[in-house]
């Protein structure tokens, strides 16, 4: 009998969307990740193993994740199954309407080089009653509560804004050789994914058994080899369609379909509508 997570959430994904999940069993995201809107991702207990770009991290409790919009991600188990987080979903038109003119500097969380942010204990204590007071808020449901969120929100990008602003970036290190391994392969499928790549000719390049690439690819991302260039071709091609007016069929190409049908299938799949009704969306 599995064990149901304690799930609440706020908003809807099409303006502010606030989530919180408390988890005791085993769970690994089964669908591969990107979407349109920022995330922000905030550990309360727990720890996990976070998937994004092109490199894993440890994800710990009082750790803030920023995913800016179309990035691939996944999370896996670390350790213990049991964790507790809140998710945070906003768009570029819900920010302004938060932020106006300093929507830009908000922004920034979202544009380091690390997606994660692990801030002194003072400004994690000073967070974790936030997201309490926030979740609070949710729950009870007072008088106004729909006003709280967007204020969290807020405070919450300030805060970590004017971290970085006052902080070096912390020094990013691969846990393990194999995973510094991976990210080179990740970082070549992302500047060749409009190329021919066969697992046994990347991992030839690499200097690795075809075998062991494709279990420790798996592994450590969550993916496999196969279906994050997939992932990735298809995301390249949508933002081809949403901020080009090249040719349906000069996209197939350019993110390495040499069978048009064949794109536009694994494209329908992924996103549930053709290239065309895609682009017509974003015209």
């Amino acid at each position: 009998m599995s064990i149901q997570p304690d799930i609440y959430s706020f908003g809807s994904i099409s303006d502010l969307y606030i989530e919180y999940t408390k988890r005791t069993a085993p769970y690994t995201m089964e669908y591969n990740h990107y979407h349109d809107y920022y995330e922000i991702y905030y550990m309360l207990s727990g720890q996990r193993i976070y998937f994004i770009r092109d490199r894993s991290y440890s994800v710990e409790q009082g750790d803030l994740v920023f995913i800016s919009k179309h990035e691939l991600h996944k999370t896996m188990q670390s350790g213990d199954a049991a964790h507790e987080r809140i998710i945070i979903h906003f768009d570029d038109a819900m920010l302004s309407k938060l932020a106006g003119a300093h929507a830009s500097f908000l922004l920034t969380p979202f544009e380091q080089q690390s997606h994660i942010i692990r801030m002194p204990m003072q400004e994690q204590l000073a967070t974790a009653q936030l997201m309490s007071r926030t979740l609070s808020e949710i729950r009870q449901q007072p008088a106004g509560f729909e006003l709280f969120p967007a204020f969290a929100v807020t405070e919450l990008l300030l805060t970590a804004a004017r971290h970085i602003q006052q902080h070096d970036p912390v020094p990013l290190h691969h846990a393990t050789p194999m995973h510094a391994k991976i990210s080179e392969v990740i970082r070549y499928i992302n500047a060749h994914f409009g190329e021919t790549l066969r697992l046994d000719e990347v991992a030839k390049h690499f200097f690795i058994s075809p075998y062991y690439l494709s279990r420790m690819f798996k592994e450590l991302t969550g993916f496999t080899f196969s279906d994050y260039i997939i992932l990735t071709r298809m995301k390249e091609a949508q933002r081809l369609l949403r901020e080009s007016d090249r040719s349906i069929t000069d996209i197939a190409a350019a993110v390495g379909f040499d069978n048009f049908s064949h794109f536009g299938k694994t494209f329908k799949k992924i996103t549930r509508i053709s290239p065309r009704q895609y682009r017509k969306q974003y015209m």
